[in-house]
């Protein structure tokens, strides 16, 4: 009989709403549960994204460097060929680490097919921002300025610089940084328009909000303040750029990482071959991913399972799924929010004290949980287990004594139900949702770490939640004889507080 409690050594962590699910933490949980058996965890790869997904574990906030950073087991870190970087951002999330007493650099693998970012796609990032709100009068997308999306534009449009790149003489390196900077200033001012005084500003926001990013760094004595300052690479003029530091300083930042530059697909296949386990940690969400969401409120990569395998680089195989959400729902920028809560409510002012993005800091919208995103994310993006955090933010505190409500189907004016998400954004735009409203609970339970001993109503709810995702995902057919179980319930933000006993979903839903 196998050891291993998984229907694969391959695990892919990933989200089922718009991201900000908890996924971080999931990592530490299924490393425990592998823990000394010959199918131990040992590699945790990063598989899309860039330092524009934040996860937190174990306390720790990450953005670039996978959540396996606090699994001492793990003796592989990677960042896979899907994923772009800037090797300046590794440095700045490393560091720091590492004087904390983690063992990074040790560890760390860069795909060789891994992706460069650089300033660059930063401006350009900015300037398209500053495009859609100064020349085409538009609301703001609410980028989070990182460069990840001109970076994937890079790889599609056959410019892309790579990791193998570091490997390579510095004058091949430096032609290519050159080419893609006059491209970019070249589309920032005759393209995207943007005014000689905003293209200055834009140094002024990147030094700041690096700073504002690093100040523990920079407390600690990792780095110095003059690190995060982007205005050393302005040009001397408008909509140019002092080259040569700029092609210095990341040749520096890259080669110093040459050690740590190789193949990942190796090593994930020389792992499986010894018997171990791989999890995949996915930037992002479903619903934010650039086929499957709705543009332009979607990342530049893919955020779901497939991914996994284009990013590792190894044969499409059988690989275990798991989902991550909350307990309510939460979003960025200028997504259709169907479920919002109305700001004025008792319960969203609670979940907003919450609520900020790990990558940016910025405040985050909070709604009812919507059973129709995670349904039809289960339907056509599947997986086997679930998890659901944050369940204890909705235990009634101060003001907050009401029903909880579950978006259980969507409706239009005409009062036509949709069991799915309809691929039209405009249509979405028009619907309203259709709630259950189930009785909520007074008492704390972030202690709790048995299902049996949460409150009835706690039960219930969890139970309505799982009820209603199924629901959806097989609307008008027989439910398959294996359903995906809850394999994790999170009460609370430490590692401690999760509930792992949570009946088969077949006797949950009974509930």
């Amino acid at each position: 009989m196998s050891l291993l409690p998984f229907s694969s050594r391959l695990i892919a962590d990933v989200g089922i709403s718009l991201g900000d699910e908890g996924k971080g933490r999931l990592i530490p949980e299924v490393a425990a549960e592998l823990a000394g058996t010959p199918h131990s965890v040992s590699v945790v790869l990063k598989v899309n994204g860039g330092a524009n997904s934040g996860h937190t574990a174990g306390g720790l906030k990450l953005n670039l460097l996978p959540a396996g950073v606090v699994v001492q087991e793990a003796a592989h870190l990677c960042i896979g060929a899907g994923v772009v970087a800037d090797p300046r951002k590794i440095w700045w999330e490393t560091k720091p680490l590492e004087k904390k007493g983690h063992a990074i650099l040790s560890r760390l693998l860069i795909d060789e097919r891994t992706l460069v970012s650089d300033l660059t796609h930063r401006l350009l990032d900015l300037a398209w921002e500053d495009y859609r709100v100064n020349v085409l009068a538009e609301e703001p997308r609410g980028s989070t300025g990182r460069g990840i999306t001109p970076a994937y534009l890079d790889e599609v449009g056959q410019w892309q610089i790579t990791y193998s790149d570091f490997l390579a003489g510095p004058n091949f390196f430096a032609r290519k940084l050159a080419q893609r900077a006059d491209r970019a200033l070249r589309v920032i001012q005759h393209v995207c328009r943007v005014s000689p005084e905003n293209f200055a500003a834009f140094f002024d926001r990147l030094t700041a909000a690096e700073r504002r990013a690093n100040a523990e760094a920079i407390e600690l004595g990792v780095f110095t303040a003059e690190e995060f300052d982007f205005t050393a690479f302005r040009g001397a003029t408008p909509y140019t750029l002092n080259l040569e530091k700029l092609t210095a300083v990341y040749w520096a930042a890259g080669t110093a990482l040459a050690k740590n530059i190789g193949e990942v697909r190796e090593l994930v296949l020389r792992e499986l071959r010894a018997g171990r386990t791989i999890i995949g940690e996915f930037g992002q969400a479903y619903w934010l991913d650039k086929r499957h969401g709705y543009s332009p409120n979607v990342t530049a990569s893919h955020t779901f399972t497939p991914e996994f395998f284009e990013s590792a680089g190894i044969p499409v195989q059988p690989i275990h799924t798991i989902g991550v959400a909350k307990a309510y729902d939460t979003k960025v920028g200028t997504h259709t929010f169907l479920t919002q809560m109305d700001d004025a409510h008792p319960l969203a002012a609670l979940l907003k004290l919450l609520e900020f993005g790990t990558s940016t800091g910025r405040q985050r919208m909070v709604g009812w949980f919507d059973a129709v995103e995670k349904g039809d994310a289960l339907r056509y993006g599947g997986y086997q287990d679930v998890m659901i955090n944050k369940l204890d933010a909705l235990t009634h505190a101060g003001d907050w004594r009401g029903d909880l409500l579950l978006c259980t189907a969507y409706e239009d004016a005409a009062g036509r139900r949709f069991s799915h998400v309809p691929r039209n954004e405009a249509v979405r735009k028009t619907l309203r949702p259709i709630y259950e409203k189930h009785p909520g609970w007074a008492e704390d339970i972030s202690a709790v770490r048995r299902f049996a001993d949460l409150p009835t109503n706690a039960q219930r709810y969890v139970a309505a939640m799982l009820r209603a995702i199924l629901a959806v995902a097989y609307a008008g057919e027989e439910m398959p004889a294996t359903l995906p179980n809850l394999r994790y319930l999170g009460v609370g933000p430490l590692p401690s507080q999760i509930i792992k006993d949570v009946p088969p979903t077949a006797e949950l839903v009974r509930l």
